[in-house]
């Protein structure tokens, strides 16, 4: 499940950096999640009835963190490749890893990821969009406690119960965005067409098969498995974008794949924290 919607978001994220080109990333991004939140209303039809503070507060906390991680990371991709942005991106569920483990072979692979993230930017730190990286590094860092939070939210609700009423939460934080970014061209048919396209792709699929995933998953497992995400960034930011990298940041890629292996194979026999 979680390989799946690696794939999947990737590639949505691909579809979006095309979009934002056209709209700016708050009308991508509130469009996106705006198309997502009826779908995923109609497929968990949840409810707040008969619950508890901490499990609004819960949701709630959740819904705020997705939206700004979305925001934050479509801010990256106005001004970085979708490789690189992921990779940087992965500082978040990097930091979360390091401070989970307690064995010195997956702290020494964090490590390898650590340097892996340095030399995505490639060698000249002249050409660097600082601003880009920044958005990048915010969205990682919201990624860590997405991780955290959509596991306790996973552990409340039913189904995906939680993450449908998150998902309006994000959707009422970035929409006003969106609408005082892109205006009109939000309800154009082709925008309409390709925003439902990302929202499937990149919302839909891939939160709910997260969500279902991180109740058997420990979630330091999980957020390295989610480090193979820059390889398949870069695989669709190149297919779909024609992005191309040299040989550092693909050295960096490699270098943070390698860490997801070597943790992930440490791993495998343990049982999961549920």
């Amino acid at each position: 499940m979680v390989l799946s919607g690696v794939v999947s978001v990737q590639f949505g994220g691909a579809l979006a950096a095309k979009l934002i080109e056209r709209m700016g990333a708050p009308g991508t991004v509130g469009l996106r999640l705006a198309l997502a939140v009826p779908i995923l209303l109609l497929i968990a039809r949840p409810s707040i009835r008969r619950r508890s503070k901490r499990d609004l507060l819960a949701v709630f906390a959740f819904g705020i963190v997705l939206g700004l991680m979305n925001l934050s990371f479509y801010l990256s991709l106005e001004r970085l490749p979708l490789g690189v942005a992921v990779t940087i991106e992965f500082i978040g569920p990097l930091g979360l890893a390091a401070a989970m483990s307690r064995r010195r072979r997956d702290l020494i692979a964090v490590a390898a990821a650590g340097l892996g993230v340095i030399l995505v930017n490639g060698h000249e730190l002249s050409a660097v969009d600082w601003l880009g990286v920044g958005f990048a590094a915010t969205a990682g860092a919201l990624w860590a406690c997405y991780i955290l939070l959509s596991a306790e939210t996973g552990r409340r609700f039913d189904q995906l119960d939680g993450l449908a009423l998150a998902m309006v939460v994000a959707t009422a934080i970035t929409v006003p965005l969106g609408i005082g970014s892109a205006g009109s061209e939000l309800v154009q048919p082709d925008v309409l067409a390709i925003g439902l396209t990302i929202a499937l792709l990149s919302s839909v699929l891939p939160y709910s098969l997260e969500t279902l995933a991180l109740r058997n998953m420990r979630p330091a497992v999980f957020g390295i498995l989610m480090s193979l995400e820059p390889a398949v960034g870069a695989t669709a930011g190149f297919l779909i974008l024609r992005q191309q990298l040299d040989a550092i940041q693909l050295l960096g890629m490699a270098c943070v794949v390698g860490a997801s292996i070597t943790i992930t194979r440490t791993s495998r026999s343990e049982a999961p924290d549920i």
